[in-house]
């Protein structure tokens, strides 16, 4: 009887650490095919390889590299791999909007998402009236691929953090997220592209929960001045406190947090498998 009891404590002192040992992130973390845009410009299937080989099996692509989307699909397949979420440009989705959601369908992605908003000039000079349309445009995108099975996600890159002036108070990021349809429109977070403008990510989780759906990992090395040219190192040693923006990011929407490294090729196969290590090391 005695050893019985001894057995049932230790199983509930196990169980107790088993559960407190619980990864932070649900599932690994996925890595955006930017990252190794050099690689899988040479040699698709060895580069999707080496991807796995560091634990990653989810992609965000940003483009096919020679492929077709079923050739891309069944390179994936046969390495239990998958492609998540895609990125075209905002005249694919006004202009050729069948091709994108053919070629998502093809992929097995979930979701479509944008990186710019096109306007004369500087892209860090963003005015009202292109803001003003992009809202509009949002909707429209995002109501016809919800209504094709997928999620538009608008990817923030930095000039959408400026007063919004004449569209109200705030930002223009508030405009965006405050005149789009949360049923069609929701917004991919870049970690470094809210941080390097002077802002905090961890604001913006709280302040829109509802409407992050992804984030992309990234850091940048100690000692910069943001908003000056950035030097990418891996996700846990840089200026941002990765653990407190994923922490907050667990109380948000966010469904994939994929890795971009933006650094030079010769880098990546150092970096790429710390900042896994990091991310799969976090534990609630």
């Amino acid at each position: 009887m005695k050893n019985i009891f001894y057995c049932l404590v230790i199983g509930s002192l196990l169980s107790g650490t088993a559960y407190g040992q619980k990864k932070l992130l649900k599932e690994a973390p996925g890595v955006v095919s930017y990252s190794y845009r050099n690689d899988l410009a040479k040699d698709v299937p060895g580069t999707l390889d080496k991807i796995k080989s560091v634990g990653i099996t989810n992609i965000e692509f940003s483009g096919l590299f020679g492929q077709t989307p079923e050739q891309l699909r069944a390179l994936l397949d046969a390495r239990g791999m998958r492609c998540t979420s895609i990125g075209v440009g905002y005249g694919d989705l006004d202009k050729h909007m069948d091709k994108v959601i053919a070629q998502a369908k093809a992929l097995g992605a979930e979701f479509v998402r944008i990186g710019s908003i096109p306007h004369p000039g500087n892209f860090q000079d963003l005015h009202a009236d292109v803001v003003k349309q992009a809202a509009i445009d949002f909707n429209k995108f995002g109501k016809t691929l919800a209504e094709n099975g997928l999620t538009f996600c608008y990817h923030n890159h930095g000039p959408e953090f400026k007063p919004a002036g004449e569209l109200g108070d705030g930002m223009l990021f508030d405009y965006l997220v405050q005149n789009t349809d949360p049923k069609y429109v929701s917004f991919e977070m870049d970690v470094m592209w809210v941080y390097w403008p002077g802002q905090d990510p961890i604001y913006w989780l709280n302040k829109y929960p509802n409407r992050f759906k992804l984030m992309h990992v990234k850091n940048v090395k100690k000692g910069l001045e943001r908003g000056k040219g950035a030097t990418f190192v891996s996700v846990g040693e840089g200026q941002m406190d990765m653990e407190a923006i994923l922490r907050a990011a667990q109380k948000t929407k966010i469904k994939y947090f994929y890795i971009e490294d933006e650094s030079a090729p010769e880098f990546i196969d150092a970096q790429m498998p710390v900042s896994v290590q990091f991310l799969e090391g976090l534990k609630k």
